[in-house]
This record gives structure tokens, C-alpha cells and sequence, in this order.
């Protein structure tokens, strides 16, 4: 069934009611055809989910007002907080990572400025790949029935995320390791049976040249794991992907 992620301002809990604008509307009007008594389901920011039916449309206001039929028992998420942070690649490649990483439950993107990453935003050219993104994650997350939407932050360097000191656990996806350069402390297999539900965990994948030195040394002291995904080296988009489904896997299906 479709779900749309409606913003807190559009909700009248106590009155069963939700209102639907903008882009949602167009979708529920004029993509699926939608009409009074249809049914879909509205996610509230707080995590819930509703079923709801249409109550009327407005085509002049571009409004769709919907009646709360019930609140749903719903558990879709990730039980730990995981933010990916990828070093900017070359090409679109940010979307696809965006695109699977919510299918995979990250509950924040954080793109990174990095020493050996070819692509540079400017300001403009920020705000519109951030927009963009925004727009895939909100899209991934209606397709992949989650309850919540990433958030995607502004571009950020390795040290100011490092600085945010809000993370319980920092995995850091290193060649060095695959190379048998290590760095590492411990492996992956013991690292994630050490999370914890609800941790917050930082995930690092470096661009296409990998991350360098200086960096991989500032995130191990601020307690950063180096790991390997295998003795192979992955494309920076694969590496994401290898990283979230074991986390789902291990916290999800098998622990």
C-alpha cells in the first residue's frame, strides 16, 4: 500500500485528520488516482504510521484531506541509529548510494569533503544535489515502507563530523585493511556483536582513491575502527552497501 511522510504542521491527531500538499498531492491525485474513500498510509515525523482514507480534494486548494481510520503496529526500522558518510564520487553515483542506503535503513546522510575526492561542490551546486537527494530518500523510503525519511545534511570534512562526539561506535571502511595494512584493533565480526540497540553509529566510506592516510589516522583517534569488507576492494558504492547489510542481517534477522 502507498505511504507518504507527512510533516507535523499538516496533522490534527486529536481530530483523526491529515492533510496532504505540494508534491504528495500531485502524487495521490494525479499519479494514482486516487478518490473520497481511497485508502493509503500517512507517517507521522514521530514515527507512527496511519492508516487513512480520503475525505475530500480539493483541486482548487491542491489539498487532499484524509480521515485516520488507525494507527498501525509497525516496526521497520533499524534498531540502532546509523549515519553513512560518504566522500564525494564521481558522476551520479551519490544517488544510487542514497537510494539503497535507505532501502537499508541509515537514519542519516552526511556527504563528505575528503583529500582524494575529485568531485568539488560550490554553493549552488550544493543546494541542488542536496535537494535532489533529499527527494531520492524521501522516495526510497515510500517504496521500502519505512517509517521515517534520512535526514541529509549539508557537506561536511572528516574532522567537523569526527568533532560532533555523538557517536557510540565509528566504522571507518579502510583498503588498508583489505591490503593487510592493519590499523585495525579489532574486526568487523567483533565489532558489531559489541552494538548495542540503539547506538549511534558512524559509518566512513572514502571516494573512488579511497580515504588517505591522515585521515584514516585523525578517525582512529577519535576512536574509529578501521575494518575491511573482505579481502577484495570494492567500488565506493559497493562498500556502503556491504557495510548496512550486515548491520541489518546481524541486528535484524539473525541476533
Amino acid at each position: 500500500m502507498q505511504r507518504y511522510f507527512i510533516s507535523e504542521d499538516l496533522w490534527n491527531l486529536e481530530d483523526k485528520e491529515v492533510l496532504i500538499l505540494d508534491e504528495d498531492f500531485h502524487h495521490v491525485v494525479n499519479v494514482m488516482r486516487k478518490k473520497p474513500g481511497s485508502h493509503f498510509i500517512c507517517c507521522h515525523p514521530s514515527e507512527q504510521s496511519y492508516l487513512v482514507e480520503i475525505t475530500e480534494i480539493n483541486t482548487d486548494e491542491q489539498t487532499v484531506k484524509c480521515r485516520i481510520i488507525e494507527q498501525l503496529d509497525e516496526n521497520k526500522e533499524l534498531p540502532v541509529y546509523v549515519t553513512l558518510a560518504q566522500g564525494l564520487p564521481k558522476g551520479d553515483k551519490l544517488d544510487l548510494i542514497v537510494q539503497k542506503a535507505t532501502e537499508l535503513g541509515i537514519r542519516e546522510f552526511v556527504p563528505l569533503k575528503m583529500d582524494r575526492s575529485i568531485v568539488k561542490w560550490d554553493d549552488k551546486k550544493s543546494k541542488k544535489k542536496l535537494q535532489r537527494l533529499k527527494k531520492i530518500a524521501k522516495e526510497a523510503s515510500e517504496q521500502s515502507h519505512r517509517q521515517s525519511v534520512p535526514t541529509i545534511t549539508n557537506l561536511e570534512t572528516v574532522q567537523s563530523l569526527l568533532n560532533r562526539e555523538t557517536f557510540d561506535k565509528i566504522i571507518i571502511a579502510s583498503e588498508y585493511e583489505a591490503k593487510g595494512e592493519n590499523h585495525a584493533t579489532e574486526s568487523f565480526p567483533e565489532l558489531i556483536t559489541g552494538i548495542g540497540a540503539n547506538d549511534r553509529i558512524l559509518v566512513i566510506i572514502g571516494p573512488e582513491g579511497g580515504i588517505s592516510e591522515a585521515e584514516l589516522q585523525d578517525s582512529i583517534l577519535k576512536q574509529a575502527v578501521p575494518i575491511r569488507l573482505g579481502p577484495r576492494i570494492l567500488r565506493t558504492e559497493t562498500a556502503p552497501m556491504y557495510v548496512l547489510s550486515i548491520l541489518s542481517f546481524y541486528l535484524e534477522e539473525w541476533r
